[in-house]
């Protein structure tokens, strides 16, 4: 038997939880809700939660610093009430894995959900040969394993979910150049309607981490008109 998948739903919105615990429930959905900070980091510590719905509004710590603190350790999707796109890209920006605005379709965020749980869940099962991989290039190391990255000076950088998946992209494909189209692909899933900024975001995130200068990069070039590529030498233990 599968274990039920336990969603999070932190939202100071007493109505909002009930439809949302209603309707996922309905759906084979485990859900706890919460109304604010400290209710949610009580439900993380007492169950074993798959993924958090973070609202973007929320007395006390608001969604955005508390979607920080989490972004390496829980898959999130946040929403919002407010339909300027810049927040979308904000979302995306500190390492939400999607973002839907309010009023939403029910059928949009469990299409959503599937899919953030799906790319979970792939990062979870990967192979037993893969899980082993490290890849190195230019005095950088990713550890497939571990899911870390150590600098050539040996320093930890800190990466979402989100970034470390395209980063094995690239490095799996050394020298290919990839449209936006095979990176969502490979990195989000078709199937989820992630926003179309959302891979130039994430290389945005990425080069800022691992490039000397993200304004020239030198690691992850911008192809005119077909998408991006990994330039390093890459070798794989």
């Amino acid at each position: 038997m599968h274990r039920a998948p336990h969603l999070l739903v932190v939202d100071d919105d007493a109505e909002i939880r009930s439809l949302l615990s209603t309707l996922l429930t309905g759906r084979g959905y485990r859900v706890t809700t919460a109304r604010e900070e400290q209710e949610m980091r009580h439900a993380l510590v007492s169950s074993r939660i798959d993924l958090v719905i973070l609202d973007l509004m929320l007395p006390g710590k608001d969604g955005l610093t508390i979607c920080r603190e989490l972004r390496a350790s829980k898959p999130i999707i946040m929403l919002t009430a407010r339909g300027d796109p810049t927040d979308r890209v904000v979302g995306l920006e500190i390492g939400a894995d999607d973002y839907l605005p309010k009023p939403f379709d029910v059928h949009e965020l469990e299409a959503r959900i599937r899919a953030v749980l799906r790319r979970s869940s792939a990062a979870i099962t990967t192979s037993d040969h893969d899980l082993g991989s490290t890849f190195t290039f230019a005095g950088w190391k990713l550890n497939v394993r571990l899911r870390q990255l150590l600098s050539p000076e040996g320093v930890l950088v800190d990466l979402t979910s989100g970034e470390f998946d395209l980063l094995l992209v690239f490095v799996e494909r050394p020298e290919r150049v990839l449209s936006r189209d095979q990176l969502m692909d490979l990195v989000r899933g078709r199937d989820a309607t992630a926003f179309d900024r959302s891979i130039d975001v994430l290389v945005s995130r990425l080069r800022r981490k691992i490039e000397r200068d993200s304004k020239a990069p030198e690691f992850i070039k911008t192809v005119r008109s077909a998408g991006y590529q990994f330039t390093p030498v890459v070798e794989r233990s």
